[in-house]
């Protein structure tokens, strides 16, 4: 049995480093565009994310998820550890400058929360393939054809999974679509 690029690199080969930058490069790539403010900090997140596959290399099981699967896991959780990071900092206004503003936005805050949790139960409810296929879409960002890949599930599958649980999101959540079937 043949070891996988993440296997390799756990056990230290130098090559299966340059084969999971030429195989996985673009998916990285990709997160660390779509989730940074810029492209300096695109390109900070993903040498941190090559550093931590690098580190967590050992820790692939690929019982548990593919290779790809595993790669955009750990860029997601880096690039959410940015953000949080970037959002640390603390704003120099005066507080007196926008106090209703920021009423405003604690009180928007917490709807959303409340809302996102409503989500998180209900989605609890959805088929696991439709619940797996809508979490690496909409929670890792990930396009149907980086979900294929990542899921060795066929595109078509992808995608009637993604549109399946979305509809049945919307039942669950009482949500009826904004446009009719007649209009454009």
């Amino acid at each position: 049995m043949s070891l996988t690029i993440l296997q390799r690199i756990a056990a230290g080969d130098a090559q299966a480093v340059s084969e999971c930058l030429d195989q996985y490069g673009n998916l990285i790539w990709s997160l660390a565009r779509r989730h940074s403010p810029g492209q300096a900090d695109a390109e900070d997140a993903v040498q941190e994310t090559l550093l931590e596959i690098w580190r967590s290399a050992s820790r692939f099981d690929p019982q548990v998820a593919s290779e790809a699967a595993f790669i955009a896991t750990i860029a997601k959780r880096r690039l959410i550890d940015r953000h949080r990071k970037r959002s640390r900092t603390v704003d120099a206004a005066p507080l007196d400058d926008e106090p209703a503003q920021v009423a405003e936005s604690d009180t928007r805050a917490v709807e959303l929360q409340e809302e996102a949790e409503r989500v998180r139960i209900v989605m609890g409810r959805l088929r696991t393939d439709e619940r797996r296929v809508l979490e690496l879409s909409l929670v890792d960002g990930l396009t149907h054809h980086e979900i294929s890949a990542a899921t060795k599930l066929p595109l078509g599958t992808v995608k009637t999974h993604a549109r399946r649980g979305l509809n049945r999101l919307r039942d669950m959540l009482g949500v009826n679509d904004v446009c009719s079937s007649g209009d454009p």
